[in-house]
């Protein structure tokens, strides 16, 4: 097997050359004598790469200054609690539910308080984003949450949504609460349309254990009196994310991968690269009658490609051929079956063509 091509949905692939560095400074980081995962947080070795870590970041992001980023634990699930204990105010939210992951965002805030639900899902397969005409918007809502991509379900917005006086448009004084785990860093975004952005970080960003928030300061302080002070994001930004030990080595990964983002021109790069990815795989798949995609052509996902055969009893065999072509990780969630391709910022194109070149393959022979 000359070459392996790891579509995970993640823990994802992560650059080659990013792994080399962390494996090169494995045991001495910089003369320092020791490996990053022994050093103290609170020492200058490890300020030093959390505080480089964070001016990328920002700098990538064109974060604003009245932001805080916020390296935190327990992944987006851990934030569908955090933030309703951080914003919720006593009041109530909206949630717009476009697949599986927001879904669970609206399941477990409304352990914390009214869940407003923008529009009513159902139990139908998640094929499209509705559009904000079909919005029933709240006037006083604490937030509104929305999930940018939905890694499950191959959805994702490309689109803000609009403010306005109007019942389907979003107040211009609520702010929007966006789970953004699986696009961040894909493609540019504008920072100051947001009141919060989190996610888990085994996307685009890092290994699994770390998590991203980037908030709007004037949302910080009003946390709910019982939550706990570890998740509470006032008390961890006056702290610079250092109230209890951060995951030290998984924010030294995540540095290595914003300056690895840098030599590539950016998230501006990065996302012409992903759009060609993406239109490679959906090219083809639309130009096949042998595989299939659901989701509306508008709010396909970049970075999350479900696909499926005209006759899924091939299932098991298509996926066996695809792991002796060195293509891995192809099988769709249990919860939606079928295949699905992650195409993260680290997969390189050449995969997205060794995996096209496989389906032809596959379809010639069983078409």
């Amino acid at each position: 097997m000359s070459q392996i091509f790891n579509f995970s949905a993640g823990p994802a692939v992560l650059p080659r050359e990013v792994l080399e560095q962390a494996a090169a400074e494995m045991t001495d980081w910089h003369g320092s004598g020791m490996s990053v995962m022994e050093m103290s947080h609170r020492g200058a070795e490890f300020g030093q790469i959390i505080g480089e870590a964070e001016a990328d970041l920002r700098e990538l992001l064109a974060v604003p200054e009245h932001y805080r980023v916020l390296f935190m634990q327990g992944g987006a699930l851990a934030e569908n609690a955090i933030v309703p204990l951080n914003l919720l105010r006593g009041g109530s939210a909206d949630y717009l539910v476009t697949g599986s992951w927001s879904r669970q965002s609206a399941r477990e805030a409304a352990r914390y308080g009214t869940i407003n639900m923008v529009v009513e899902p159902g139990e139908a397969a998640f094929t499209r984003i509705p559009p904000q005409a079909e919005w029933r918007l709240s006037r006083d809502a604490s937030y509104l949450h929305l999930c940018s991509n939905e890694t499950i379900d191959g959805v994702q917005f490309h689109w803000l949504p609009a403010r306005g006086d109007a019942p389907h448009q979003l107040a211009p004084a609520i702010p929007l609460v966006v789970d953004a785990s699986s696009d961040i860093l894909s493609r540019p975004i504008d920072v100051s349309a947001y009141g919060c952005l989190y996610g888990g970080a085994q996307k685009n960003i890092g290994p699994a254990g770390l998590t991203l928030v980037i908030i709007r300061e004037d949302l910080l302080g009003h946390a709910h009196p019982l939550c706990p002070s570890a998740f509470d994001y006032a008390v961890v930004a006056k702290n610079k994310s250092m109230f209890n030990t951060p995951p030290t080595y998984a924010i030294y990964i995540a540095g290595l991968v914003f300056k690895w983002l840098k030599r590539q021109g950016g998230v501006a790069g990065i996302a012409a690269r992903n759009q060609a990815k993406a239109a490679l795989l959906y090219d083809y798949i639309d130009a096949s009658g042998f595989y299939q995609n659901r989701v509306a052509r508008e709010d396909r996902s970049w970075m999350n490609v479900p696909f499926f055969l005209a006759d899924p009893a091939l299932d098991k065999e298509f996926l066996a051929g695809a792991q002796q072509r060195g293509l891995l990780q192809l099988k769709g969630h249990r919860s939606v079956g079928g295949m699905r391709a992650s195409i993260y910022n680290a997969m390189p194109i050449e995969g997205v063509r060794t995996l096209v070149d496989y389906m032809k393959d596959f379809e010639r022979s069983h078409g």
